[in-house]
């Protein structure tokens, strides 16, 4: 097999990029080093491509692996001939290589097993070879044996039956035939275990779909309403079809003596042997892929999550909303340092509002508050009443945000948190993150487990490796797409830098305690278990303000400084210049990048990006996207009429639509019909987690708390 090819086709790249990222990989260099840093080699693939093109190698190369394992084993069994090599090396999946390893792999006990052993198999090959004139149970007496426990021919017979029935089930033609036409033509049925029973599977309870139709989403809800016990889920089949191919494969000759029984073989091997282990197969296919798809929507709503703006250079006071044990609030300055935090009751049961807002009204004029972050848990509703009351009897001008508190008190639970905060309790530890996660989302959602951000669908029901891992993914090309301040990162966000782990991000923290802060991103040699290769990974992704050299503020790699400062030079430009916020103009000065490149010996991709660094250091990619809506009033949605038009951001981002805030306490669905005249396959082609959307209102339910939006306007 040849894996480069194969990968070339999928991805439909040059042959060339594909050698060349095999090999970085190869080398243990890191998706975003290689995305950011050896565009040159890859012909600027980006992470996305990196990402899928390492999954899919890993694929390839398991199945190369499996190949082998599986042609050793029947090699060991002296059954392996040279078409049935063949055939396992050109299988294309794992499941075709198990199908051919199927009849050769070590079997527990089974009915065709036991009739080998008692000496039956001969009797097989006989009614096989459909040649026999005499009476089958005439040719069975002579399988009698008491010692062996055949006491009838009818025993004998059905022995050879079992026999047969498993010799057909193993056949891999047979197998993938019935797969493909259960799958092209079956249908997925679900039905209700008790009819009377209420529940969110409602729509389930008498619901079939053709197999190949069936929406992700569909499964995963399926699999949950099965799991729960509340709904049967079944493949059925084209049953006839099937059991017609079987018969006109297995009976090649019509002899009356043979056919009757080999009709009824194929029938029980497709029952009780095949179509079990189909169902099995094409249930397990579907929700894998079912959860790749989700993972996949998960990752692209985490990522615009992370990469939402910071809201930079204000006093924030985050607000954790509740009832019986009080709104914890903490005043954060502008780096996200902690200036206070208090507890108020202005909530049921204790309702002591008028004390609330004088203690509000003291922090907002002491620390100069600005910008009010609330959580939109329990209590969101009541406290953003009465902080629109509070803003209507206060000089300074204030606003509020509802901000999605999803993982706030995992992350406040944690021994993460524990060790930042020792002294402060959950509640508190919650509302700092409530306030932090307005300032710098990226930083501070690191903290938190990504499954646990609420940005996903049926994520507890899915694979939790495959999803993890994907995850780390979209935050490690997050926080390396950022790049993070060297001497003020958290290990939280280090540890996500592209050759850096958890050990060496604490080692970094720990040295900078110890020495100070760095002056250049050369002292990164220094920290423990931090060697030339991590340094390689990890250098352009760090940056370092004021240090000694002002391209350690910017993206420009380290091994790229000599062609930067020689660049400089030529141009003209001294390089302080850079501490003043990068030179402007320089792109123009250059004319042929071809030729200077040639000449500074780089690359032209290379130059091209070193300029544009040169011009914007460390220009924040988050910059590009939509800003926060911030509040100062409120409505509930008794005040929503159809036909009402909102701007709103979206929440999340899910297979049939999104959920948006307009200023409610819930958020409204837009549904995928509803996003645009032209037609799309997912939600997440018109829309994404962030983005500032205008929406009409269609719907108002105020019993069940819905509401259906639509973005159609015009």
């Amino acid at each position: 097999m040849d894996i480069i090819q194969i990968l070339k086709d999928e991805l439909q790249i040059n042959r060339s990029q594909v050698e060349a990222a095999v090999k970085l990989i190869d080398e243990g260099n890191t998706i975003p080093f290689i995305a950011r840093y050896r565009k040159e080699a890859t012909g600027s693939l980006n992470d996305e491509v990196l990402r899928n093109l390492d999954e899919r190698l890993k694929y390839l190369r398991n199945l190369e692996e499996r190949k082998s394992q599986v042609i050793n084993s029947i090699r060991e069994q002296e059954k392996l001939t040279p078409e049935l090599e063949k055939k396992i090396l050109e299988a294309a999946t794992l499941v075709a290589v198990e199908d051919l390893y199927l009849p050769y792999r070590p079997k527990r006990k089974t009915r065709a097993s036991i009739a080998k052993e008692k000496g039956l198999e001969p009797l097989a090959n006989l009614i096989s070879l459909q040649m026999t004139q005499t009476p089958l149970l005439k040719e069975a007496e002579k399988y009698i044996s008491e010692e062996k426990g055949v006491l009838t021919a009818e025993d004998a017979l059905n022995g050879a039956k079992d026999i047969l029935a498993e010799r057909i089930a193993e056949t891999a033609e047979y197998r993938t035939y019935i797969r493909k036409t259960t799958f092209q033509e079956g249908s997925l049925d679900s039905s209700a275990r008790d009819e009377k029973t209420e529940s969110v599977y409602e729509m389930y309870y008498n619901f079939t779909e053709p197999l190949k139709k069936t929406a992700g989403h569909r499964i995963l809800a399926l699999n949950r309403g099965e799991k729960e016990k509340i709904l049967t889920v079944k493949i059925t089949a084209p049953e006839e079809k099937i059991l017609r191919f079987l018969e006109k494969k297995v009976i090649t000759r019509d002899n009356p003596e043979t056919s009757g029984i080999l009709r009824e073989v194929a029938e029980d091997s497709y029952k009780r042997l095949i179509s079990p282990a189909i169902e099995r197969e094409i249930r397990s296919e579907l929700t894998e892929n079912a959860e790749a798809g989700a993972i996949k929507v998960f990752g692209k709503n985490l990522e615009q999550l992370l990469m939402q703006p910071p809201i930079m250079g204000r006093v924030v006071l985050g607000w954790d909303p509740a009832f019986r044990t009080g709104c914890k609030l903490a005043v954060v300055d502008a780096t996200g340092k902690v200036l206070d935090t208090v507890v108020i009751y202005p909530t049921a049961p204790q309702n002591k509002v008028e004390e609330s807002k004088k203690i509000l009204k003291n922090l907002i004029k002491k620390y100069g508050v600005s910008l009010i972050s609330v959580g939109n848990g329990t209590a969101s509703r009541e406290s953003e009443q009465i902080i629109v009351e509070l803003l209507k009897e206060i000089p300074e001008q204030v606003q509020y945000i509802i901000v999605n508190e999803a993982g706030a008190s995992v992350y406040s639970a944690s021994k993460l948190a524990t060790e930042e905060f020792p002294q402060f309790d959950v509640g508190q530890r919650s509302a700092v993150s409530i306030a932090r996660r307005l300032q710098d989302p990226l930083a501070e959602l690191v903290k938190i487990d990504p499954k646990s951000i609420g940005v996903g669908q049926y994520q507890h029901d899915m694979n939790q490796k495959n999803l993890s891992e994907a995850l780390q993914g979209v935050v490690e090309d997050c926080v390396n797409k950022v790049g993070v301040d060297l001497n003020t990162a958290s290990a939280s966000l280090l540890e996500y830098i592209s050759g850096i782990n958890k050990t060496i991000a604490k080692n970094i923290v720990a040295y900078r305690e110890e020495n100070g802060v760095f002056d250049s991103r050369r002292g990164l040699l220094k920290v423990a278990k931090l060697g030339p290769k991590a340094y390689e990974q990890c250098a352009g992704f760090m940056r370092i303000q004021g240090g000694k050299n002002p391209l350690d503020t910017t993206s420009v790699h380290p091994e790229s400084y000599k062609a930067a400062e020689a660049l400089l030079k030529r141009l003209g430009y001294d390089i302080k210049e850079l501490s003043s916020g990068g030179i402007k103009g320089i792109s123009r000065k250059v004319t042929d990048y071809k030729k200077l490149s040639q000449e500074l010996d780089i690359g032209e991709i290379t130059l091209r990006d070193i300029v544009s660094e040169l011009e914007k250091p460390a220009r924040d990619p988050r910059d590009e996207m939509p800003k926060p809506i911030l509040r100062t009033d409120v409505m509930d949605m008794k005040d929503l009429t159809p036909g009402m038009v909102l701007k709103g951001t979206v929440r999340n981002v899910i297979d049939f639509g999104a959920f948006v805030d307009i200023g409610v306490h819930q958020d409204g669905l837009v549904h995928i019909s509803q996003m645009t005249d032209r037609y799309i396959k997912h939600p997440l082609e018109a829309v994404s987690v962030g983005d500032v959307v205008e929406v009409k209102v269609l719907s108002v339910d105020l019993g069940k708390k819905r509401i259906s939006l639509t973005m159609k306007i015009k």
